[in-house]
C-alpha cells in the first residue's frame, strides 16, 4: 500500500493524471480479493496488482479509457467457464473493479496521499474509505485512530463498524468501500541473531512492523535487518521500562541463550500480546516452563506461549525457520480478522 501511495503522490505532484483501480468486491475463486489495487497512468501500469492475467490486462485497457474520458467507473468481470474466450480464465468467481480517476490538478487527492504516507510512517491504525455512490466521483476519506477524519465526511455508522477486512457498506443511502490502510500492529523480536535477520524482511514483506530488541550493540544495527521499523539496545533485566506492548502486538523470542529467553518470556506473559512465540527445542521449552511455574506463572498463562515457535514445516535453516514463523504470524493475524 505504501508503494501505491508513494507513486500516486509522485504522479500527481509531477502533473500527471492517474487511475487507481481497486477490487471492491469479489466472490468465488478469484486471483485477488477485495482491496487489491494498482495504479495506472498514460504510460501503463505504474505499480500494484489486481491479480494478473487477462483481468488485469483488460483493466489496464479500461483505465486508459478512464484517463481519456476523465471520469471514474465500475466494471464487473465474470470469471466463468463461458467467459474463457473473453478473459482466458476459469476461476469460477466474479470481480468488481472500481476505476478511480485522479486528475493532476486534484490537490485534495495529493494531500490525502501525503497524509496516508504520514499515517503509515508513524504506524497509525487507519482506513481508506471510498464513496461509491453514483455522482460522488469516488470521494476519498482517511480515518486514523489518532488523526481522525481527513477528506470527505462519512456517516458515523461507517466509522463505528471499521474492521480489518475490505468490504462495502451502506449508510444513509450511500455506498462505501472501506479498506484497512495501516494495521498499526508491531512484532517485537527479542534477539538479533541469524533467524531474526531472516525473519524481519519476511515479515516486512507482508506488512508487519518489526522492532528488534538486543542487549548487544553489534547485533542491534538497523542495516542488519532489511525492512526493520526500529532497533533498540535494551537491558533484558528492565524490559518493561523500554516498551509498551498492546493486544494487537506480537512477540518473538530468540535470544542467544536460555537465560535471556526466560527473562523475555517472563516479561511477555505480563503483557496482553496477541502472540508470544519462543524459539527452541521441546526439551528447552519444558525446562523454561518449569522455571516459569516456579516464578508463579499459572499453567493457563504459560499456555499462551507458542513453543517451539513457527509452523511445523520441517525447516532447519534460519531462512526456513523464518518462513515458518512468518506463516504462523500471518495465520494468527488472519484468524483475528
Amino acid at each position: 500500500m505504501r508503494t501505491i501511495f508513494q507513486a500516486l503522490r509522485d504522479e500527481l505532484a509531477g502533473g500527471h493524471d492517474a487511475v487507481l483501480a481497486t477490487i471492491i468486491a469479489s466472490s468465488g475463486s478469484t486471483p485477488r480479493g477485495a482491496g487489491a489495487r494498482m495504479l495506472i497512468t498514460k504510460e501503463g501500469r505504474r505499480c500494484g496488482t489486481i491479480g494478473g492475467g487477462n483481468v488485469e490486462y483488460k483493466s489496464e485497457q479500461l483505465a486508459q479509457k478512464v484517463l481519456a474520458e476523465r471520469n471514474s467507473r465500475t466494471e464487473t468481470f465474470l470469471l466463468r467457464e463461458n467467459d474463457v474466450e473473453d478473459l482466458g480464465m476459469i476461476c469460477g468467481g466474479d470481480v468488481t473493479v472500481y476505476f478511480h480517476f485522479l486528475p493532476a490538478a486534484d490537490s485534495a487527492a495529493l494531500r490525502l496521499a501525503e497524509a496516508a504516507l504520514t499515517m503509515m510512517d508513524r504506524e497509525e491504525r487507519s482506513w481508506l474509505i471510498t464513496d461509491l455512490t453514483p455522482g460522488a466521483c469516488g470521494a476519498l476519506t482517511l480515518y486514523g485512530t489518532k488523526t481522525g477524519l481527513l477528506g470527505a465526511e462519512v456517516p458515523a455508522e461507517v466509522l463505528s463498524s471499521l474492521g480489518t477486512r475490505s468490504r462495502q457498506c451502506r449508510a444513509e443511502g450511500r455506498l462505501y468501500h472501506v479498506e484497512l490502510l495501516c494495521r498499526g500492529e508491531r512484532v517485537y523480536i527479542f534477539g538479533g541473531g541469524h533467524v531474526s535477520r531472516a525473519l524481519v524482511p519476511a515479515l516486512a514483506a507482508v506488512e508487519f512492523h518489526c522492532v528488534v530488541l538486543e542487549d548487544r550493540e553489534d547485533f542491534c544495527r538497523p542495516e542488519q535487518f532489511p525492512g526493520v521499523t526500529e532497533t533498540r539496545l535494551i537491558d533484558l533485566n528492565r524490559i518493561g521500562s523500554a516498551l509498551t506492548v498492546t493486544a494487537d502486538d506480537y512477540i518473538c523470542i530468540m535470544t542467544r541463550g536460555h537465560k535471556g529467553d526466560l527473562l523475555c518470556e517472563a516479561y511477555a506473559l505480563t503483557t496482553p500480546a496477541r502472540y508470544i512465540g519462543v524459539i527452541g527445542s521441546k526439551r528447552k521449552t519444558a525446562a523454561v516452563n518449569e522455571k516459569l511455574a516456579r516464578m508463579g506463572f499459572s499453567p493457563e498463562s504459560i499456555a499462551r506461549v507458542t513453543a517451539p515457535i513457527g509452523l511445523d514445516i520441517g525447516g532447519e535453516t534460519p531462512a526456513e525457520i523464518a518462513a515458518s514463523v512468518a506463516a504462523q504470524l500471518i495465520q494468527v493475524r488472519a484468524a483475528g480478522q
